[in-house]
């Protein structure tokens, strides 16, 4: 059988099938049957996986019209196309976001005592109250600037709240000039103040500064005031070819952010048509990148409010993460992690035993070297302490510190210089590429022999993050899996390239091939008549070339699950291309983030962790890392986590043929929502025969001998 020619019909636009992620996430905010406070936190994600969304993708297409560049994307459109329909998309997103918040978020938190006061419903009590905070706490901090002759319309920084004011002079009633201050964002936006009843009572810091203008313009007549924000170019270009320091660069790079070109506009709705003629004028920006907003202008100020103390029933319970008991009982950790494998799965389990280990090493006199990357960690994170302590004590301590992780530029430069005031050799990632992979490696000396611990992850090695993020992680001492962290780490010091790898498979040098050659054998598989299914749990499906050959073996008659997070450029359900592609995407209380990877392989069933999504940049210019899963107990829970996912029917969507997602049908199915499930501190053991059965009523053995045609 040949293989199918592709056109542009077979793929979704990556940018248009993002939007419908982050639409999954609004649903999330506008589900009743969520906690209050967690549906505040959902709409404050979207706006600012918005944010980011206008700051790189949208800027990196507005620049590549500018340039007159014509480009088709897969799904056929042109750089312009997108654009538009971008604008469309998020328009309708940006209404139905405050619909949710006007319409149902307010009247919620209405009922549960919490309100906000307008302006013209405030009391005396109030009004002094105000006058007082502002007097003594804000006035002081503003910047209220007029545009003049003498003075050019200012910088506006990127993402901050300003409030435009159209002033008449008084010397000159027909002198019409642009005034504008900037809400300071070193102060606390959400302003608590009295309340005469038990009730919470808040005003916004932009409201106060609005009833206060005259303080500040007493020179002139406000004849008209409105919010806007704006949203810039964010694109971080680092030239790496063209500068000896990497560090240098970087940071030079993330000043251009604060005057990167206007991408976005946001305004008050109702604004002045004057002073939005101004704004457009003097940003450069078009009608269509303006979005009029019936509420307060950028609710991530949402996420501070869901963190209210004394709300308690109006979140999620506390989870309480499981703590590897083998772990625990042993007089130390590399003692159990000798006896076997052992698979983490967090924020089920918990992340304090990767931070207790990286410790334990700093401590331990038989510890030689602890090599680790780091792509993405805390503002105040216990493993670098760990690190910068080992070094200290005397230990060989490199660190491979990615400075380049979008958005956390700033924080990796202060982290890497900490780390190499604390003597540890720090690798500022390689030219060209991204290391996103996570690995950690231990060199121990027991009874005069060297010995290698390994972690491997799905994610980073963030404590914070760790407790959000779904991810898996793998303690090892294979030596086999030692011998090739050795030479990865030995590859990106810059030293050696990796001639070969006993267990993991690296990007950019191998991983695509990979990939291509097991979806292949699973091709050939259905081709000779034999059972054959393919299972990914990931991010983002966005190459063109892994979906070509997920087609031709759904065409051979490959069965494929996909659990796919974010975006799916895949298209599901094509006849004769897609039909044995299923595509689902689950969005709940955690983010889910694991990347898993299993063939059946003639009844092989090979299982792959990875911290690489199937997208152009993660097996091209990056440096990620495959490695199979090979211990029963490892392997059982990875596939406990595939069927779960499989069988989720509480947060699942499924993706249809035209690029929309609906839930699942629930009718005849028992409620399933796997998240909470894993929750259970039952789950995953199997101590009793009790736990047995709970385990098997939700997470049936998947049979692969029985797949059904």
């Amino acid at each position: 059988m040949k293989n199918h020619s592709f056109s542009a019909l077979h793929f979704f636009n990556r940018e248009l099938s993002w939007l419908e992620f982050n639409e999954r996430v609004l649903e999330e905010a506008q589900d009743i049957n969520n906690p209050l406070f967690e549906r505040l936190k959902f709409l404050s994600i979207v706006g600012s996986n918005l944010d980011e969304f206008f700051m790189i993708r949208v800027a990196s297409l507005q620049g590549i019209v500018e340039a007159n560049y014509i480009k088709i994307d897969p799904s056929g459109l042109t750089p312009n196309e997108q654009v538009d329909r971008i604008s469309v998309r998020t328009h309708k997103l940006v209404f139905d976001m405050y619909n949710c918040y006007n319409r149902s978020l307010k009247k919620a938190l209405k009922k549960a005592d919490i309100q906000f006061i307008k302006t013209k419903d405030l009391n005396n009590i109030q009004l002094d109250f105000i006058r007082e905070y502002y007097t003594n706490n804000v006035f002081p901090v503003l910047t209220p600037m007029v545009v003049n002759k003498n003075q050019p319309f200012p910088l506006i920084l990127n993402k901050t709240l300003n409030i435009s004011l159209l002033l008449e002079d008084t010397t000159n009633h027909d002198n019409l000039l642009f005034g504008t201050i900037q809400v300071p964002s070193v102060l606390n936006r959400l302003v608590e103040i009295p309340s005469l009843d038990s009730k919470k009572s808040f005003i916004l810091l932009e409201e106060i500064i609005k009833l206060n203008l005259t303080t500040l313009f007493d020179n002139h007549n406000i004849l008209s005031t409105g919010c806007y924000r704006i949203t810039r170019n964010a694109f971080l270009d680092v030239a790496e070819d063209e500068s000896e320091d990497l560090l240098t660069a970087v940071q030079l790079s993330l000043k251009q952010r604060k005057w990167g070109s206007a991408i976005r506009l946001e305004i008050e709705h109702g604004i002045n048509p004057m002073i939005l003629r101004i704004l457009e004028e003097e940003l450069e920006i078009s009608a269509e990148a303006v979005y009029k907003i019936s509420g307060p202008i950028d609710l991530t100020f949402l996420m501070k409010l869901s963190g209210l103390k004394g709300y308690d029933s109006l979140r999620y319970e506390p989870i309480k993460p499981n703590v590897y008991s083998t772990l625990s009982d042993e007089d130390n950790i590399f003692q159990s992690i000798s006896k076997q494998d052992i698979l983490l799965h967090h924020p089920y389990d918990s992340f304090d035993m990767i931070v207790d280990l990286v410790k334990e090493a700093a401590e331990d006199p038989n510890v030689l070297a602890i090599k680790q990357t780091l792509y993405r960690v805390s503002g105040n994170s216990p493993i670098v302490e760990a690190l910068a302590q080992a070094a200290d004590n005397g230990k060989q301590v490199t660190v491979l510190l990615e400075l380049k992780a979008r958005f956390d530029e700033q924080n990796n430069i202060t982290w890497a210089k900490k780390l190499e005031t604390a003597g540890c050799h720090v690798i500022y990632g390689l030219v060209g590429l991204k290391t996103h992979c996570k690995i950690l490696l231990i060199v121990r000396r027991e009874d005069g022999v060297i010995k290698r611990y390994v972690h491997l992850g799905t994610g980073n090695y963030n404590d914070v993050t760790a407790k959000l993020y779904t991810d898996l992680g793998l303690l090892t001492a294979n030596p086999y899996f030692g011998a090739d962290a050795s030479a990865i780490f030995n590859t990106l010091s810059g030293c050696s390239s990796p001639s070969h790898l006993y267990k993991m498979t690296l990007a950019p040098i191998n991983l695509r091939k990979k990939f291509l050659d097991l979806i292949h054998k699973e091709t050939e598989y259905a081709r000779l008549g034999k059972q054959a299914r393919i299972i990914a749990k990931l991010n983002s499906l966005v190459d063109t070339e892994i979906i070509e050959a997920l087609y031709n073996a759904s065409s051979a008659g490959v069965t494929i699950d996909l659990i796919v997070r974010g975006i799916c450029c895949l298209r599901p359900n094509i006849p004769f291309i897609s039909e044995r592609i299923t595509v689902r995407s689950i969005v709940g209380r955690f983010l889910e983030h694991s990347r898993i990877y299993y063939f059946y392989g003639d009844g092989e069933e090979l299982i792959f962790l990875s911290s690489a999504d199937l997208m152009k940049r993660n097996l091209n210019r990056r440096v990620e890392l495959l490695f199979p899963v090979e211990d029963p107990k490892a392997r059982e829970k990875v596939m406990n986590v595939l069927s779960l996912a499989l069988q989720d029917t509480c947060k699942s969507r499924v993706l249809n043929l035209d690029g929309t997602y609906n839930k699942i049908d629930k009718r005849g199915k028992e409620t399933i929502n796997s998240q909470e499930i894993f929750l259970n501190p039952y789950f995953g053991k199997t101590a009793s025969d009790e736990v047995a059965l709970f385990r098997s009523k939700f997470v049936p053995v998947i049979s692969y001998n029985e797949i059904e045609s």
